[in-house]
């Protein structure tokens, strides 16, 4: 039997396909530590294949990707500085690799079927959690929280974020019926069940945040074009002296309160102390990627002792920025930092002046979730990552050329077709 390459690369026509290649790359994302490097090559099985098809469709011209490589290709330079050289090398050619499988699933799959995927396969990491979870004991509040089948009570919660969001849109923004309008309920239901028994207050306030942050967007994007740059200016605004003022005000106390955490968000203030004292040392090219956290490292060793980290390992600053200045300094600080920036901006871009886009309406929420987490936790940092895969695939979507079809029922707030602009590969 044939199998069509339509069926396989082409973005809407391979939708059985994509949904079942992004549910599997999450279920590998959250579990690759428990399964080991056999679900590592099914995620490259599901994705690097597809080049063989037809590997001008499915790569493209990757000099329009040099700004979306830079920050990985200094990753993997900094071998020649690093403290560790054979780990920095290994991480930074997984980490690229990685990066490679991203921008094939953005030229094969649309926002469509991403999102179908996303729903599905958050479900199946959720529900594993929930089956096979444990309860983890946190020394420093003396407090037990649910981790699932994951190390962190956090990762738990930034999945169940994640679906959450995908249930949200693609009812809201992608106008799902029938069967995926059920499924997106079920899922939604189950990552809200999981991301209260997470108790990451981390995760509580972005998905919260995300969600108003999209109701808003909604809102204004229902304007002409031509109107909605004051509103979100004027919105804004607004918004930055309300912050401030809530801010000078004790609000930040008061939130924090009732998650119980205190003014040091359970010693987090501490750990970016350090490691910004540790950037110092190699203030312009870092110590090398993933060159810091290294065993026998006398920094590393003594942060693990204090936060009682008897495993010695998958520690992290919780705070990607940070995180960024130790291992590649100020020069993969800025690479990271504009990579992120413009998956935020360009998106926010499109949804301020061009006609009403749901792929843009989408991307613009994975990017501003990811742009809040960073200044918490480092999930675009590291390969096999749900974070930095929705962060390359959100990036390159941008590189795509457009053009103009008509969609119906595709944005349903006016309840009738509409025109958008759209990526096309090429």
């Amino acid at each position: 039997m044939r199998i069509s390459k339509a069926s396989l690369i082409s973005p809407g026509a391979n939708e059985l396909y994509g949904i079942a290649a992004v549910a599997l790359s999450l279920f590998v994302f959250a579990y690759s530590t428990r399964f080991g490097p056999i679900s590592i090559l099914l995620y490259y099985g599901l994705w690097l294949p597809l080049v063989a098809v037809d590997y001008r469709r499915v790569l493209g011209s990757y000099s329009k990707y040099l700004w979306i490589f830079a920050f990985a290709v200094f990753a993997c330079v900094s071998l020649f500085w690093s403290a560790a050289p054979s780990i920095t090398l290994r991480a930074g050619i997984q980490y690229l690799s990685h990066i490679i499988c991203a921008l094939i699933a953005m030229r094969t799959i649309d926002i469509r079927t991403l999102a179908r995927g996303a729903i599905v396969g958050v479900a199946i990491v959720l529900v594993y959690s929930l089956l096979f979870g444990v309860y983890h004991y946190d020394p420093l509040d003396g407090t037990y929280s649910f981790v699932g089948a994951f190390a962190s009570k956090n990762q738990l919660g930034f999945y169940a974020s994640l679906g959450i969001y995908f249930a949200f849109v693609s009812v809201f923004t992608l106008g799902e019926r029938g069967i995926w309008r059920a499924a997106a309920g079920v899922s939604g239901a189950i990552a809200a069940y999981s991301l209260l028994a997470s108790q990451s207050a981390t995760s509580v306030l972005t998905t919260v945040a995300i969600i108003g942050l999209c109701l808003g967007m909604r809102l204004i994007s229902a304007l002409r074009p031509a109107s909605r740059k004051s509103l979100f200016l004027g919105a804004a605004v607004f918004g930055s002296v309300a912050a401030v003022a809530m801010i000078y005000a004790g609000g930040i106390d008061l939130i924090l309160g009732a998650f119980g955490k205190d003014s040091t968000l359970t010693g987090r203030t501490y750990l970016w102390q350090q490691g910004i004292e540790a950037a110092k040392a190699s203030p312009i090219f870092g110590l090398g990627y993933q060159a810091y956290w290294v065993q026998g490292f006398s920094e590393a060793e003594r942060l693990w002792e204090e936060f009682y980290i008897t495993a010695r390992g998958g520690f992290h600053f919780h705070n990607t920025f940070i995180e960024a200045a130790v291992e590649t300094g100020l020069v993969g600080l800025v690479l990271l930092s504009t990579l992120l920036l413009i998956a935020v901006f360009g998106n926010l871009k499109r949804l301020l002046f061009l006609d009403r886009d749901p792929e843009a309406f989408v991307l613009f929420g994975v990017a501003m979730l990811l742009f809040i987490r960073a200044f918490v936790e480092i999930d675009i940092m590291n390969p096999y990552h749900v974070g930095s895969f929705l962060l390359y695939f959100t990036a390159g979507k941008l590189t795509l050329p457009r053009r103009r079809i008509v969609a119906p029922q595709l944005w349903p707030v006016m309840g009738r077709p509409v025109t958008y602009e759209a990526r096309v590969s090429g």
